[in-house]
């Protein structure tokens, strides 16, 4: 899904209020005038773009017609989770160190939380989102593989499923529904993929296995036995 995620780091040769300037002043304009984009991100963190910082870039953002996403939560409790609640992004991602306050929040604004167990992993850290407080809450929990270089160097969703239930104690079924149905809202899609219902495109895999806990029992082998997009088979 397009997304202008401008704000991850600070240039060396600007300083961080400078960056945001220009991003609100040239960059979204130009990002939205385009077509670009439909969702703007933000790495919310001390270091990195502060709370004032995400608010002002996010804030033009939503003028500008764009729907926010929000990197939240994920190195320390520093409030991304409540802003993506003020703003009311569609999504908040990471959230490894939000607490109930943070949950509650987005539980209320109906920001939903889309959990990234593999970089906590390909970091060593030790600290998993709060899954099942999320649960809990009555979030719709997404889980993805954040697919990057730096921090979370893997594509495969059978290893996501596989730390989503021991690590996130979700059980497979929970984490199943969050990789494919809640994955597809998260991207504002829902109505179109992430379930085989009449009216939706047929984009599915079989995958060689008995039991559909499986998927999430066995990691590091491979069990897909074909995929297919709009319903016309491509592996």
């Amino acid at each position: 899904m397009p997304t202008f995620l401008g704000a991850h780091a600070v240039p060396r040769d600007m300083s961080a209020d400078e960056y945001v300037d220009l991003m609100t002043s040239e960059m979204l304009p130009r990002v939205a005038q385009q077509k670009l984009a439909e969702f703007c991100d933000v790495f919310c963190e001390p270091g990195y773009f502060d709370i004032v910082q995400s608010r002002k870039i996010l804030s033009g953002a939503k003028k500008l017609g764009l729907k926010l996403r929000i990197h939240a939560d994920q190195l320390s409790n520093s409030g991304g989770a409540k802003l993506a609640a003020e703003l009311e992004a569609t999504t908040a991602d990471h959230l490894e160190q939000t607490d109930e306050h943070g949950i509650a929040a987005m539980k209320s604004a109906g920001v939903q939380p889309v959990l990234l167990p593999g970089s906590v992993y390909a970091l060593g850290s030790s600290g998993y989102p709060h899954a099942r407080e999320m649960i809990a809450a009555g979030l719709a929990v997404a889980i993805a593989t954040d697919f990057n270089p730096g921090s979370s160097p893997t594509p495969s969703m059978p290893m996501i499923l596989a730390l989503a239930c021991t690590q996130m104690k979700m059980s497979p079924a929970e984490a199943i529904t969050a990789s494919t149905l809640n994955a597809a809202y998260s991207l504002s899609r829902g109505d179109k993929i992430g379930s085989l219902e009449a009216d939706k495109l047929a984009n599915f895999a079989i995958f060689d296995c008995e039991d559909y806990r499986e998927l999430a029992y066995w990691f590091g082998i491979p069990q897909t036995h074909s995929v297919y997009v709009k319903g016309e088979r491509v592996v």
